[in-house]
C-alpha cells in the first residue's frame, strides 16, 4: 500500500506541479522575453519559482493519492478482503501515516530551506534585471517609462543594433524639460555606464516659469542614460526571505530588521510548520473518509466529496486563524488548530469504520427526521 502511495502521489504532484508551473512560466516568459531578455534568464527565473510552486502542490497530491488508493481497493474488493483477515483500520492506517511522514518531512525541507532560499534569490535576479538598461530601452514600438519622468521611444530596431526615430523626454526637473529626437541612435556600453549616441538630431529645452523653448540641433550627441534608471537599493530583509533559525531564536530582532510586526513573523514561522503537517492531515482525512465509505451503500464517489469538503473546511479554519496571529503574537498556538482538528477528524472517521454499528445507530436514528422533513415538504 505505502508503495502505491508514494507512486500515485508522484504522479498526482508531476501533474500539478505542471500545470501550475507552465501556466505560471507562460505569464513569466511573455514578459521576460518581451522585455528584450534572453531565453536562459527565463529558464532561471521558472526554476526559482519552482519550489514555491512544490511546495503548494505538496498537500493536494497527498490528499489525492490517498483518496485514489482507497477507492481503488475498494472498487478492486481488495480491501474487503483486507479487512476479513482482521486488518483494523488503525492496522490499515500504519502505511498511510508513513507515508503522509514522508511528504511532511519533503515539505518541511522545502518550506525552511528552498522556498526562502528560492524566493531571496529570485527578487535579487529580479532586481538585477530591472537595473538591465539596455533590455528595458529596447522596445520598439511602445512608449516606455524607465522612471518617473522619462519617456521613451523608438519606432524600429534593425538587426544591426541602430535605432530608428528616437524619442527621450525629460522632465523630472519641473523648471526645464529637455526633449531629444534623432533620426537614429545606438547603445553604447562603457565602464562609465551605457550612453545612448544619437545622429542627426534635435534637441528643445523648455524653461520654466518664462516658458522659454531653446532648440538646438546637432549632428551627434551622446547622453548618458545610466542615470535615467532608478536605482534604489534593493530590500531582502522581508519575513518570508528570514531563516527558520533566526526566527527560533529572535524573532523580535527579525521583525526589527524586516520591519515587520510580531505577529507577522510568529505566523510565518509557524507556518512553515504547519504546512508540513497539513500534508499528513489531508493524507489521514482523505484515507478514512474513503475507509467509511466502505460501509456505505451509497458507494464512495459521495465519500469522495465530502473528503474534499472536510480538507477545504480546515483551509477555511486556517486563514481563520490567521488574522488573531497577526494582530497579537501571543496567539501564534491557534496556528496549529487546523492540523490538531484534521487529526482528531481523521481519529473519529477511523473509530466510525472500525465500528460500522455505529454509522448505522446514526443512520438509523437520522431517518425519522429525513421522513419527517420530506413530509412537511
Amino acid at each position: 500500500m505505502l508503495s502505491q502511495l508514494m507512486v500515485l502521489f508522484g504522479f498526482f504532484a508531476l501533474v500539478l506541479v505542471s500545470i501550475f508551473w507552465i501556466n505560471q512560466a507562460v505569464r513569466m516568459f511573455d514578459k521576460l522575453i518581451g522585455d528584450g531578455q534572453p531565453a536562459w534568464v527565463f529558464f532561471e527565473f521558472t526554476a526559482l519559482t519552482l519550489p514555491a510552486v512544490i511546495g503548494g502542490m505538496l498537500p493536494i497530491a497527498a490528499f489525492a493519492a490517498a483518496v485514489y488508493v482507497v477507492y481503488r481497493l475498494s472498487s478492486d474488493s481488495e480491501l474487503a478482503v483486507v479487512q476479513a483477515t482482521g486488518y483494523s483500520p488503525w492496522r490499515l492506517a500504519r502505511p498511510v501515516l508513513v507515508f503522509g511522514g514522508m511528504v511532511a518531512l519533503m515539505m518541511s525541507v522545502l518550506a525552511h530551506l528552498l522556498i526562502p532560499n528560492s524566493l531571496s534569490q529570485l527578487r535579487l535576479r529580479e532586481d538585477e534585471v530591472s537595473r538591465n538598461i539596455t533590455a528595458q530601452l529596447l522596445t520598439a514600438g511602445e512608449f516606455l517609462h524607465p522612471a518617473p519622468g522619462i519617456t521613451f521611444y523608438i519606432r524600429d530596431i534593425t538587426p544591426e543594433g541602430e535605432l530608428r526615430d528616437v524619442f527621450l523626454s525629460d522632465r523630472r526637473d519641473p523648471a526645464r524639460a529637455v526633449t531629444y529626437t534623432s533620426s537614429r541612435a545606438y547603445l553604447v556600453q562603457d565602464p562609465a555606464g551605457t550612453r545612448l549616441v544619437m545622429v542627426a538630431g534635435l534637441a528643445q529645452i523648455v524653461q520654466q516659469p518664462e516658458q522659454t523653448l531653446f532648440t538646438t540641433h546637432f549632428e551627434d550627441f551622446s547622453h548618458d542614460v545610466s542615470s535615467l534608471i532608478s536605482r534604489d537599493a534593493i530590500n531582502l530583509d522581508k519575513v518570508a526571505f528570514a531563516a527558520t533559525a533566526a526566527m527560533l531564536r529572535d524573532p523580535a530582532a527579525v521583525a526589527a530588521r524586516t520591519g515587520a510586526t510580531p505577529g507577522a513573523v510568529m505566523a510565518e514561522l509557524h507556518g512553515r510548520v504547519t504546512s508540513a503537517l497539513m500534508c499528513l492531515v489531508a493524507a489521514l482525512v482523505g484515507f478514512a473518509t474513503l475507509l467509511v465509505g466502505a460501509f456505505s451503500r451509497f458507494g464512495v464517489w459521495r465519500q469522495v466529496l465530502v473528503a474534499f469538503g472536510l480538507v477545504v473546511g480546515l483551509k477555511v479554519i486556517e486563514g481563520a486563524v490567521l488574522g488573531p496571529v497577526l494582530a497579537s503574537a501571543a496567539l501564534w498556538p491557534l496556528l496549529y488548530l487546523p492540523s490538531l482538528a484534521g487529526l482528531a477528524l481523521a481519529a473519529m472517521l477511523m473509530l466510525l469504520a472500525q465500528r460500522p454499528a455505529i454509522w448505522r445507530r446514526l443512520a438509523g436514528a437520522m431517518r425519522p427526521w429525513r421522513r419527517a422533513a420530506e413530509a412537511g415538504a
